[in-house]
């Protein structure tokens, strides 16, 4: 539990939009403090305005590139300052590619890869470390993709970082198991953010009829998915991906 009065805090990345956005509302209501965190400051500054006006000192906004390892260190340094202690990361900021592959260029590549994987091996690096220093437990998520685990055509880059995540959740939970730190991950399937805008009408349609709940998913998915795997009733659960993608890929 958190300094500020046992309540607990929750740090997510790419909190500006979409599933981080959501996923923070999502906690904020279950009585969590939430750090968001974006590129830019516009969209999180205001929800953390609206979060601290029905419970004040409730929400900070911090932003932040988790591509640098610098700005990362004030990210947290900010949340230790506000509320003490990470209880709970998630690790949610990412940006995509499509095209075809022989077209990328190293520098879109890189983007790819150092949002999401070295994004996340900064905020968890810096996480678990307290998380261990503090011996009382923690918990930290990462954001995969269904992509991640059957891969996408002219969507390589992105396939790769996302299951370069899948990988990275399960070796982590077992170095830090021991330390009664669980580490999970999603993978959602076609969720309807921007991200996924980029998709003509016709490609969405034939997604869902492909999908065996005959819908696409909602950021509300994903966020209800990453709160269950935060919360004591997944006490006993580390290491595993959780697939929220409406049977698309089984």
């Amino acid at each position: 539990m958190s300094g500020q009065q046992g309540i607990r805090t929750v740090l997510i990345t790419g909190s500006g939009r979409g599933i981080g956005e959501q996923t923070a509302k999502l906690f904020w209501e279950k009585g969590y403090n939430v750090v968001l965190n974006a590129r830019h400051p516009e969209r999180i500054e205001q929800a953390a305005a609206g979060y601290n006006a029905v419970r004040p000192g409730s929400a900070i906004a911090v932003t932040a590139d988790v591509r640098d390892h610098q700005q990362v260190g004030q990210l947290f340094a900010a949340a230790d300052n506000a509320f003490g202690r990470v209880d709970v990361l998630v690790n949610n900021a990412a940006v995509a590619h499509i095209g075809l592959f022989t077209d990328m260029s190293s520098e879109e590549w890189d983007k790819v890869f150092d949002t999401s994987v070295k994004g996340t091996f900064y905020c968890s690096k810096l996480a678990a470390k307290e998380m261990v220093r503090r011996h009382e437990g923690g918990v930290i998520l990462n954001v995969s993709s269904m992509w991640g685990q059957v891969g996408a055509s002219c969507e390589v880059a992105y396939s790769a970082a996302k299951g370069a995540i899948i990988s990275f959740t399960k070796a982590l939970a077992k170095e830090l198991g021991p330390s009664g730190i669980r580490v999970n991950c999603v993978a959602p399937g076609v969720i309807l953010t921007d991200m996924n805008r980029e998709l003509d009408e016709e490609t969405m349609e034939g997604l869902k009829e492909e999908t065996p709940l005959m819908r696409l998913g909602t950021v509300q998915d994903v966020a209800n998915a990453l709160y269950y795997l935060a919360s004591d009733e997944a006490g006993f659960i580390t290491g595993q991906v959780l697939a929220v993608n409406g049977g698309l890929v089984i």
